[in-house]
């Protein structure tokens, strides 16, 4: 089996019934429990998971920790979820792990998510990671990294309305099924606000979880440096996760180096084009377009989302500053020219296009709407620039 058939059986998985833990259970028992064998900062929130992850991993480097990182979407390669202080998870590994899985008799198909969770698990171990820092993918207390035992501290960035028909229906429904992952006696630190905070507050006294909540002027929350991702609100982000480093007892250096080092590409990621600037970012509900638009006085937008997503709330907050729009096909599955005219099957082409109309009135392009879209344009822009995808 090669690495792309291995990764094409992976896709192609697909949950069987409803949400919850377990088919991760099974999948974990049938590993021998790796989950066991680390210690793990668990990440809810609507949007900035990744960005907090980010931040945490490199102070996990700094401070020299063998260290493990569970991230969701990737852009180019699946490797790219999983990483760990020696790199990115091997091909010959994925392989191995879907060989074994295939060969299992379920009791209840595992999907997607819970496959890639197990293997991150699995994978771990075997590098003998000491701390991960682990995003949930949808909600919390019915995800699959819910199975962990051993959280030392939980970090919910904010609830916002995204995956709202998965999660309840209700803004205060995403908040109890993010905050049902608290675990008993751990402290959680949070961006909460408004109702969301509300839920929040009542599940962590619920819990008996020590509350932390994100104040710029608490020195739990100081920024030993700025933050190396770009955009005023990765501020937010960078205070979480230097929260959670003082919480967790790493020493300022290594909070600092942190902070100036991370990395998370395809969020307000900057590529200079034909003499245009380039932007991509992953914003895919209406709060992370919100504050992306917030960013910029005008752009050219390519715009591209899947079913499901809230796109009319997205494109109110994008359209305004719009000096021209193209929208073209997120990937497979993604929404088409139901989305708008002009219309581009190619995002490359759409990219293209943008670029033309920039170039006459130097203003820049933005590219977002999903993270399937970021990826693809990353895997034509990066070679222009002498980098190959992973």
């Amino acid at each position: 089996m090669t690495y792309r058939e291995a990764t094409g059986w992976l896709f192609a998985q697909r949950r069987q019934g409803e949400r919850g833990l377990s088919r991760i259970r099974i999948l974990l028992e049938r590993l021998g429990h790796p989950e066991e064998a680390f210690q793990a900062v668990h990440v809810l929130g609507t949007n900035g998971k990744g960005s907090v992850v980010a931040y945490l991993e490199a102070a996990f480097r700094a401070a020299g920790l063998p260290y493990g990182a569970y991230t969701s979407p990737h852009l180019l390669d699946f490797r790219e979820r999983i990483r760990t202080h020696q790199g990115l998870i091997l091909e010959e590994e994925v392989v191995g792990f879907v060989a074994w899985a295939r060969g299992e008799a379920w009791p209840e198909p595992p999907g997607f998510f819970d496959l890639a969770t197990a293997l991150a698990f699995q994978h771990f171990q075997k590098r003998g990671v000491a701390l991960a820092a682990v995003e949930a993918g949808v909600g919390g207390e019915k995800d699959a990294t819910n199975i962990l035992p051993r959280v030392a501290l939980t970090v919910l960035t904010n609830v916002g309305e995204d995956h709202l028909e998965a999660l309840g229906g209700s803004l205060e429904a995403v908040a109890r099924e993010k905050a049902g992952a608290f675990r008993k006696g751990v402290p959680v630190v949070t961006g909460a606000r408004g109702v969301g905070l509300e839920v929040v507050r009542e599940m962590a006294r619920t819990r008996g979880s020590p509350l932390y909540l994100l104040d710029p002027l608490d020195p739990l929350f100081a920024l030993p440096a700025p933050p190396a991702l770009k955009g005023a609100f990765q501020e937010e982000n960078a205070r979480l996760a230097a929260a959670a480093l003082r919480l967790l007892g790493f020493p300022e250096e290594a909070i600092a180096q942190g902070l100036r080092e991370a990395r998370h590409p395809g969020r307000l990621e900057r590529f200079l084009l034909e003499g245009v600037e380039v932007y991509l970012d992953g914003a895919h509900n209406p709060p992370a377009a919100l504050a992306l638009s917030r960013e910029f006085s005008a752009y050219h937008l390519v715009f591209g989302a899947f079913p499901r997503k809230d796109v009319k709330g997205v494109l109110a907050h994008l359209l305004p500053k719009a000096r021209s729009v193209r929208y073209t096909r997120a990937g497979e599955g993604a929404l088409g020219r139901e989305l708008g005219e002009p219309f581009f099957e190619d995002p490359w082409e759409a990219l293209e296009e943008a670029v033309k109309a920039a170039q006459g009135d130097g203003v820049p392009v933005l590219a977002t709407g999903s993270l399937y879209l970021v990826g693809a344009l990353r895997a034509r822009l990066l070679p222009r620039f002498g980098q190959d995808p992973p």
